[in-house]
C-alpha cells in the first residue's frame, strides 16, 4: 500500500498510477470533497500540514505501507516525517525542513556556493526597510513558508515597501518574510528524481511568469527552448543544489532563473512539481512518468529512465476577467481541437473572481501537445479563444459614478472636471495639467472646437458603420487608448500602476478596441504594461521613451516576445521633464538611428509624437508605417500648436501614404468624427480613459469606450456620414474665434 499526502487535483494522477502499478492507496486531505478521497482505498479526513496525525494514521497500517509520498502540494515535511518514524524510503526530515523554509533553504544554498540572490529575513516593516536600503532595487518580498507565489511580491522603490510587506506577511504562517534582490531573466521549472544522490531524471520547462508585482504562471513550455548550454549550466547548479540540502532519495523540484550573471536558484523543493508539470506536460512530452518514479523510489525501487520522446508539449492558464461568473461557454469546443489532452475549469457560475495576485487564483488551465512548437502554441491559443468565461460587475456603473468615485481618489491630482480642457491643472506637473501655463493642452480642445459640424438629415440609413482596421488589427470604431504610464507619480496612487494598465488594456479589449501601453519614467515600468498584453495574448501596442538604441531595442524585444502587433517611439519625449526628474537619459532621434531601429524590428513600428510636415517626411522615410500626430497631451513643451492644426498640414502632404492618428484634445463623439473629417485614419484619447481606469476599473474603460461609440454613431446620422470610409470634410466648416 501507498500513503498519499493530499488529494487534489494536482494528486489525482499519482492515485492513478500508484492504482495501475498494483498498489493499494491511503489517502489523507483535509477536505472531505477532494476529488482524490474518491478513488482512495483508505480515505482519511485529515490536514496534510497534521504531521503528528499522519505519523498516527500511518503507524496503524505499518505492516502495509511500502512508501510514501506527495505532488504538486507544499507536504514534504509531512512525507519526510511519516517516511523517517516508519523507516521507509524518502527524504530526511531535516532536508525536507530546510527545502521547506525559503530563509533556510537560502542560508545552506549560499554556504554551499550554490548562486542564490542576496536576501535578507525580516519580522518587522522596519526591518524591511533596512533591507531595502541594503539590497536595492528591485526587491522581492515573499513569506518563508509558502507556495503558489501566496504572498510574493515586487517592489520596486520605498514607497512600495510597506505594501509589500503586509501582503507577504498575510501569507507566513510563522509570520517571517523574506526580502530578496530580484532576479531579471528567463525561468525555467526543474523536476529531478533522485536515487542515492544521483539526480536520475530531468524534466526542464520554460515558465512564462507575468502581471508584476505580483508573480503569476500564464503557463510552461515543454521541453524547454533555451540553448543547450543554458540548461546545462542550470541542471549544474540544481544538482548542487540538491546536494546541499541533503536530498538523497526522492524527488526534487527547482525554478532556475537565467540572470545576466548566470543561473541562480529561486526554489529547490523537496516534491514534484504543481502546475499540472509532472502529472500532465511532461509525461506528454516525454512519454515517461516522473510520478510513477517517484512511486517506485517511495517504495525502494530504482526506477528504469527511459529514452525520452520528443514531442511539444504546452499548459496555459485560463483566467477571467474580475467579477461575478455568470456564464461558461466552449469548454467542449476547446476539448474537441486536435492536439489539446485537457481542459480543466475549476471555476463554477456564481463564483466571485478578483485579480489574480497567486497562482491559486485562476479559473482552469489548458494542456496540449504536438510534434513542433509553433503547431503547439497555435492549439493552445485556438482553445483559450473558444472558452468564454463572461462576467459580471455586481453594481451597474455610470459614467456620473466613475467620476465621482474618481474625482475623490484622485484629490488635488485631478479635478476630473465637466470639460476636460487644461484650465484648472495647468502647470501641474508631476499631475495631470500641461506643462507650464498649459496652454498646449488647452490648444488641443481648442483647435478641434474651431471646427463646426455641417448637418445632414435627408439619408436612407440609420445605421452607420464605424468598425475599421489598424495595421491588420480589427477595431469596432476608429479611437485607441493613449500609453499612459504614472499612476502614483502623475494620479497621486489614485490607483495602484499594475490596476490602471489592465483596466485599460482589458476595457479597451472588451470593448473591441486597442490600448497603447507606455515606458514610464522609472525603468523597468514598461513592463507593467507588456505583462496586461500577455493576458490578453498580446493585443496591445507598447509606445516606448527614446532611450538609447540598446534599451529601445531591448524593450521592443520583449514586445515582440509577447505577440504585439506594433510597437511605437514617443519621438517627443526626448527632453520630457518626468524622465529627467527620475534620472532617466532620453534623447532625440536622427532619420538614421530611428531607421536602424525600425529596420531591426519585426512588427510594424509607429512614431508618435510628430507635429510637423518634415518630422512626419522623416519618420516615413525611416520607416514608420504610421505616425501618431500630438503634442504629448501639452506636457512636453508650452505655447505649441494644436493637435487638429497639425494634422491639417500633415495630412496634407504625406496623402495617405501611411496612416495617421490624431492625438489630443478628443473627448466626444463629435471631436472623433471632426477628427476622420481632417483626414486622420485613427484618434487617440488618454486622460478621458485614464479617469474612467481610476473611477470605474476595467469596466469604466469598456463603459467609456462604449459610450463614445453611441455618440459617433448618433453624429454620423445627424452628419449624414454612412461609414468611417465615407468620412468627408464637407461635415466640417472652421469658424473664427476671438
Amino acid at each position: 500500500m501507498l500513503m498519499i499526502v493530499g488529494a487534489g487535483l494536482m494528486q489525482v494522477p499519482a492515485i492513478r498510477i500508484a492504482k495501475e502499478m498494483g498498489l493499494r492507496c491511503m489517502v489523507t486531505d483535509y477536505n472531505p470533497e477532494a476529488p482524490g478521497l474518491a478513488t482512495a482505498d483508505i480515505p482519511v479526513i485529515m490536514s496534510t500540514k497534521d504531521i503528528e496525525g499522519n505519523v498516527r494514521i500511518a503507524r496503524q497500517y505499518q505492516r502495509q505501507l511500502r512508501g510514501v509520498i506527495t505532488v504538486g502540494t507544499d507536504a514534504s515535511l509531512t512525507v519526510a516525517a511519516v517516511a523517517g518514524a516508519l523507516g521507509l524510503v524518502g527524504i530526511h526530515y531535516e532536508s525536507a525542513e530546510n527545502a521547506t523554509h525559503k530563509l533556510k533553504m537560502r542560508n545552506i544554498l549560499r554556504q554551499a556556493g550554490v548562486p542564490v540572490p542576496d536576501f535578507q529575513g525580516i519580522w518587522a516593516i522596519d526591518e524591511a526597510r533596512d533591507a531595502a536600503l541594503k539590497l536595492g532595487f528591485p526587491l522581492v518580498i515573499k513569506p518563508v513558508d509558502n507556495m503558489g507565489a501566496r504572498g510574493v511580491i515586487r517592489v520596486d522603490d520605498m514607497s512600495g515597501i510597506e505594501n509589500g510587506f503586509r501582503h507577504a506577511k498575510s501569507c507566513s504562517t510563522s509570520g517571517e518574510v523574506i526580502v530578496e534582490k530580484f532576479m531579471d531573466g528567463s525561468e525555467l521549472s526543474i523536476d529531478t528524481l533522485v536515487w542515492d544522490s544521483e539526480i536520475i531524471a530531468w524534466g526542464i520547462a520554460d515558465r512564462i511568469i507575468a502581471r508584476p508585482p505580483y508573480f503569476i504562471e500564464l503557463g510552461h513550455n515543454l521541453p524547454s527552448n533555451q540553448p543547450e548550454e543554458k540548461i546545462e549550466s542550470a541542471k549544474e547548479i540544481m544538482r548542487r543544489a540538491v546536494k546541499a540540502l541533503g536530498i538523497t532519495f526522492g524527488a526534487a523540484k527547482g525554478d532556475v532563473k537565467l540572470t545576466e550573471s548566470g543561473p541562480m536558484i529561486g526554489e529547490c523543493a523537496a516534491r514534484l512539481s504543481g502546475g499540472w508539470m509532472s502529472s500532465h506536460t511532461f509525461p506528454l512530452s516525454t512519454g515517461y512518468s516522473m510520478i510513477c518514479g517517484a512511486i517506485e523510489i517511495a517504495i525502494g525501487k530504482k526506477p528504469v529512465i527511459p529514452e525520452y520522446q520528443n514531442r511539444v508539449s504546452m499548459e496555459r492558464a485560463i483566467i477571467a476577467s474580475p467579477g461575478r461568473i455568470i456564464r461558461i461557454d466552449g469548454v467542449n469546443k476547446a476539448r474537441r481541437i486536435k492536439g489539446v489532452k485537457e481542459v480543466i475549469i475549476k471555476a463554477h457560475v456564481g463564483d466571485e473572481v478578483g485579480i489574480p495576485i497567486s497562482n491559486m487564483d485562476k479559473q482552469g488551465h489548458v494542456i496540449a501537445v504536438c510534434d513542433s512548437r509553433e503547431d503547439c502554441e497555435s492549439i493552445v491559443n485556438r482553445a483559450l479563444e473558444q472558452i468564454k468565461i463572461e462576467t459580471e460587475s455586481r453594481t451597474v456603473l455610470t459614467m456620473s459614478d466613475i467620476n465621482s468615485k474618481a474625482r475623490n481618489l484622485f484629490g488635488k491630482y485631478c479635478r476630473v472636471c465637466r470639460i476636460c480642457d487644461g484650465v484648472y491643472c495647468a502647470g501641474m506637473m508631476p499631475g495631470m495639467g500641461g506643462i507650464g501655463t498649459g496652454r498646449s493642452f488647452m490648444e488641443n480642445v481648442a483647435s478641434l472646437a474651431r471646427y463646426k459640424l455641417i448637418p445632414s438629415f435627408i439619408h436612407d440609413f440609420d445605421s452607420p458603420k464605424f468598425r475599421t482596421s489598424f495595421l491588420g488589427i480589427e477595431l469596432s470604431l476608429p479611437v485607441i487608448s493613449a500609453p499612459m504610464t504614472g499612476a502614483v507619480t502623475n494620479m497621486g496612487g489614485a490607483i495602484a500602476e499594475e490596476e490602471f494598465a489592465e483596466a485599460i488594456v482589458f476595457g479597451s479589449n472588451s470593448a473591441g478596441t486597442i490600448a497603447c501601453v507606455g515606458d514610464g519614467a522609472s525603468p523597468e515600468k514598461f513592463r507593467i504594461g507588456l505583462s496586461a498584453a500577455a493576458f490578453v495574448r498580446g493585443r496591445a501596442i507598447p509606445i516606448f521613451k527614446p532611450r538609447s538604441y540598446e534599451e529601445v531595442m531591448n524593450r521592443i524585444h520583449s514586445a515582440e516576445a509577447t505577440g504585439c502587433p506594433a510597437v511605437g517611439v514617443d519621438i517627443d519625449a526626448s527632453a520630457f521633464v518626468t524622465m529627467k526628474a527620475k534620472g532617466q537619459a532620453v534623447a532625440p532621434k536622427s532619420e538614421s538611428e530611428l531607421k536602424k531601429i525600425i529596420s531591426e524590428c519585426s512588427i510594424p513600428f509607429i512614431v508618435k509624437g510628430i507635429m510637423t510636415v518634415e518630422d512626419a517626411k522623416k519618420a516615413v522615410s525611416a520607416g514608420a508605417k504610421a505616425v501618431i500626430v500630438g503634442n504629448h497631451g501639452g506636457r512636453v513643451m508650452d505655447f505649441m500648436a494644436g493637435g487638429a492644426d497639425a494634422l491639417v498640414e500633415i495630412v496634407s502632404e504625406l496623402k495617405k501614404t501611411v496612416p495617421i492618428i490624431l492625438d489630443g484634445g478628443i473627448r466626444s463623439g463629435e471631436d472623433v468624427l471632426k477628427a476622420l473629417a481632417l483626414g486622420a485614419d485613427l484618434c487617440m484619447i488618454g486622460r478621458p480613459l485614464a479617469i474612467a481606469a481610476v473611477g470605474g476599473g476595467r469596466e469604466g474603460v469598456e463603459l467609456y469606450w462604449n459610450q463614445l461609440r453611441d455618440e459617433l454613431e448618433r453624429v454620423m446620422i445627424l452628419t449624414g456620414t454612412e461609414s468611417i470610409d465615407s468620412v468627408s470634410p464637407k461635415i466640417l466648416r472652421k469658424v473664427q474665434t476671438g
